[in-house]
């Protein structure tokens, strides 16, 4: 067994951009056509992520031309190229698969608005500095 998670350890692909399940996210994926390589962009909203380790999937569901259509990427294959984060999603479970039967603005999720750190505030003593370089 241990011999198996080595050779599993070893092809995990670690360069991916961590995201969520509800994120929009863009997965460069290499397709070969003969003797051609490609990199298509398949944009979409991440609606789950199943298994673990080197078996690890997620699935990506977008709207094409008025229809749905879902597609399952292993995390681990060597022909995704890069998964590019789009925007940040705001949600509460773990698997999206309700919007299946949703359409239109229903089926969109709303994005998560993550705020910045405060500046620190002006302290007394600041304050104080500042007036005395200023009266020499």
């Amino acid at each position: 067994m241990d011999i198996i998670k080595a050779v599993e350890n070893e092809q995990i692909n670690e360069g991916i951009t961590d995201f969520r399940i509800g994120d929009t996210i863009k997965v460069h994926f290499k397709i070969i056509e003969g003797k051609t390589e490609r990199i298509q962009i398949y944009e979409g909203v991440c609606i789950a992520k199943k298994g673990s380790g080197i078996k690890k999937t997620f699935t990506v569901r977008k709207i094409s031309y008025g229809v749905g259509v879902e597609r399952i990427f292993p995390l681990n294959s060597p022909k995704i190229h890069k998964i590019e984060l789009v925007r940040r999603g705001r949600i509460r479970r773990a698997k999206l698969y309700y919007l299946r039967e949703r359409a239109g603005k229903a089926a969109k999720v709303t994005e998560l608005i993550i705020k910045k750190t405060q500046k620190k505030k002006d302290t007394p003593v600041e304050k104080e500095e500042i007036k005395e370089t200023q009266n020499t």
